[in-house]
């Protein structure tokens, strides 16, 4: 019984000391084992801060670009605009000077002096659609039939005479009259080199009927530009009348 006792002791004694480098040893392991599982997390937990901060100067340096071409194209725009608004401005001080050079008034008596010594030698009319004061091709084709008859024609003037129909009041057909007029001298002017002080330019509005209004075709008929060639019988650049000092349409009557 004795013995038996102390082999008991003698086996927990050995168990014991050699437990010891066992727990030691099974330590260890963990300790490796849960390094070799982290140490990959944390490598790959950098890399993506690496490359969330790699994103982050990547999209700074675009919004710079990005913000460095928007400024230069709002330059360019800005530049482009102000030379744009020059170019209008040029192109409606040319058109001024135009409209300034072209005679208007209410008959061309007012304008014209001698009149008696000018000779109509053609006469064309084109005809516009209801409110309009665009040409036709077939109006421009009138046009160019009638510019062919000034070829050679000297101290010659035109007489530009725009009406309407009775449609609407006095004071828009006045004002459409002389837009039709303007379209006939515009064309003959840019396509023919006519200079604006050959034109003179009347605009009747609803006044002078030449066909009744009473009718579809008789309002169509009204619903014209006359154009007459006349020249002076001296061979003569006309002259305005002494008192004539400012010329005048129907419209700033």
């Amino acid at each position: 019984m004795i013995y038996e006792k102390l082999q008991r002791k003698a086996v927990l004694v050995l168990f014991s000391v050699g437990a010891v480098p066992l727990l030691l040893a099974t330590g260890c392991t963990t300790k490796n084992y849960v390094r070799s599982q982290t140490e990959p997390l944390i490598q790959h937990t950098n890399e993506l801060d690496d490359a969330t901060a790699k994103n982050n100067r990547d999209l700074h340096n675009v919004d710079q670009r990005a913000q460095t071409g928007i400024q230069e194209a709002q330059s360019s725009a800005n530049h482009a605009s102000q030379q744009a608004n020059t170019a209008s401005q040029a192109a409606d001080q040319a058109h001024q000077s135009a409209e300034e050079a072209i005679n208007q008034a209410d008959s061309l008596k007012s304008v014209v002096a001698n009149l008696d010594s000018y000779n109509q030698v053609a006469e064309t009319s084109v005809h516009f659609g209801f409110n309009k004061a665009v040409l036709t091709r077939e109006d421009k084709a009138m046009l160019d039939d009638f510019a062919a008859q000034m070829s050679g024609a000297k101290g010659y003037i035109l007489e530009v005479t725009g009406g309407t129909d009775s449609t609407g009041p006095a004071a828009y057909n006045y004002d459409l009259s002389q837009r039709r007029a303007r379209s006939v001298v515009q064309y003959l002017a840019a396509k023919y080199g006519v200079p604006p002080h050959k034109f003179y330019l009347i605009g009747i509005g609803k006044d002078k009927e030449v066909a009744s209004n009473h009718t579809a075709a008789g309002r169509a008929e009204n619903r014209r530009v006359t154009i007459q060639l006349l020249t002076n019988t001296t061979g003569q650049e006309p002259t305005a009348p002494a008192q004539t000092s400012m010329l005048h349409s129907p419209t700033q009557q």
